[in-house]
């Protein structure tokens, strides 16, 4: 009987599962919608019970009549999303979601303390449901899932632990967090057995007992896994609704700004990253339901456009420059919309390039191959021209879901490969690459350059990284 290992990706709007050969075959899939979140206004929060159902209802799909034998499993959750337990993993509170903004108090006393957290982090969100609900322990989202695998409380992984405030170079909490003794959960890892699945779980889901269950990482890692950008120098960029990069290196990136962060690899090294405000959404909000191939094609007229464009997606900027204060730009006049669409797709690479021009001043390895991945790797023209401003080739993966990094990684915490890299190297599999023309890199020089001066003269991009992007723009 052949091996597959089981990814399971716990999402914002539902549950998917891959099931995934050690080759990158995906022999099943499923997935289950969650459907009792609560937005409103800063509010965004979870019904974490409804996670265990849909990722019964996931797993169930995935395997259904596949007829291997499951080595392993992992799961992924969303950055900062977190609630507290009891002593027996059961939930206790709702689930406050990465983006849900009630703990900005608890944040500005964090940071007055000396933590460097920011408003949606899940240190602070800890700290108001604590004061809501009363004492209990922190758990982020795959903490409830893998306790109901193995039928009991679970260590959390330090790549979800990283917006808790987790110290990744020293492996300790920090001494400020003020929580309860006791609220905070032992920290392992991503890669570790944390235990096998249990019976009771085993008849829920459909997954084999006794199968192993490995601690994951944030989705945002495990889309990176899923990637292949594992290797000192390698870089992925995910642009969906907004963008953002992350690298591997061999020591951490280090910013004095705070908008590069870096997660800890299994082996030892780093993953760093930043997200900007920047990406596709501006084209949704702004185009509404228009035909993207048909923008496409009208844009290739437009190169450069006739405007310059800084295109965020909500006020503020996060990387490659922190800027509260920062909105959208549009320089010059568009002459249609097929210019203001191509202005658009330009200046979300335009900051692309920018953080890796901040990257590059960071001195973070950017020798690499770069890897496109997120919903505008769909679009070939926007692909190609993101490929012609940065002036390097990229990389775009056949299968990209979180889930599959997940798979990955279950991979080499049940030792079917040596390191993460080489499991990553075998499962992901490259569709095509895409090389930059030359002439068309040299076009965008100077829109680039307006950019990066209006960027620097409204005093939201330092001096310094200005200087080091026009510098990086001569032969």
């Amino acid at each position: 009987m052949g091996l597959a290992w089981l990814g399971i990706d716990l999402g914002t709007q539902g549950v998917r599962a891959l099931l995934v050969t050690v080759d990158g075959g995906v022999l099943g899939s499923g997935a289950a919608p969650l459907r009792r979140g609560r937005r409103e206004g800063v509010r965004h929060e979870q019904d974490p019970g409804e996670w265990w159902e849909a990722v019964c209802a996931a797993c169930r799909a995935a395997l259904d009549g596949v007829r291997v034998r499951v080595a392993g499993l992992a799961v992924c959750g969303t950055s900062g999303t977190v609630l507290l337990t009891d002593d027996t993993g059961r939930p206790v509170s709702p689930a406050l979601m990465y983006d849900d903004g009630r703990a900005a108090a608890e944040a500005g006393r964090l940071r007055s303390a000396g933590l460097a957290v920011q408003d949606t982090w899940a240190l602070p969100k800890a700290r108001w449901l604590v004061g809501r609900y009363g004492p209990g322990r922190v758990a982020h989202q795959p903490d409830l899932i893998n306790a109901r695998l193995v039928g009991g409380p679970v260590p959390t992984d330090s790549s979800h632990a990283l917006k808790t405030a987790y110290d990744v170079e020293r492996d300790r909490w920090p001494d400020l967090t003020g929580l309860p003794s006791g609220a905070l959960p032992d920290v392992v890892r991503p890669g570790t057995r944390l235990g096998e699945v249990c019976p009771a779980a085993a008849e829920a889901t459909g997954i084999p007992a006794g199968t192993p269950v490995v601690a994951g990482m944030t989705d945002g890692c495990a889309a990176q896994i899923a990637s292949g950008a594992l290797r000192e120098g390698a870089w992925n960029s995910v642009l969906g609704t907004t963008l953002v990069l992350k690298g591997a290196a061999a020591d951490p990136v280090h910013d004095p700004t705070g908008v590069v962060y870096n997660h800890r690899a299994p082996d030892g090294t780093w993953l760093p990253g930043g997200a900007s405000s920047v990406g596709a959404g501006v084209l949704t909000a702004r185009f509404g339901s228009a035909d993207p191939a048909a923008l496409d094609a009208a844009a290739a007229a437009f190169e450069p456009s006739n405007a310059v464009a800084y295109p965020l997606v909500s006020p503020g900027e996060r990387f490659p420059f922190h800027a509260p204060q920062a909105t959208a730009l549009l320089l010059g006049a568009p002459e249609s919309d097929a210019d203001l669409w191509a202005a658009l797709l330009q200046g979300v690479a335009f900051t692309e390039r920018l953080c890796l021009d901040y990257l590059h001043h960071l001195g973070a390895p950017l020798d690499g191959p770069l890897t496109f991945t997120g919903g505008a790797a769909r679009s070939p023209y926007w692909t190609q021209l993101r490929t012609d401003i940065l002036g390097r080739p990229a990389r775009v993966p056949e299968q990209t879901e979180p889930a599959l990094g997940m798979a990955a990684l279950a991979a080499y915490g049940t030792g079917a490969a040596p390191t993460l890299a080489d499991a990553a190297d075998g499962m992901v599999r490259i569709g095509t690459t895409v090389e930059p023309r030359p002439d068309r890199t040299a076009r965008f020089a100077e829109p680039y350059a307006r950019l990066v001066g209006e960027l620097e003269f409204r005093g939201w991009l330092p001096g310094a990284v200005a200087a080091h992007a026009r510098a990086r723009l001569r032969p």
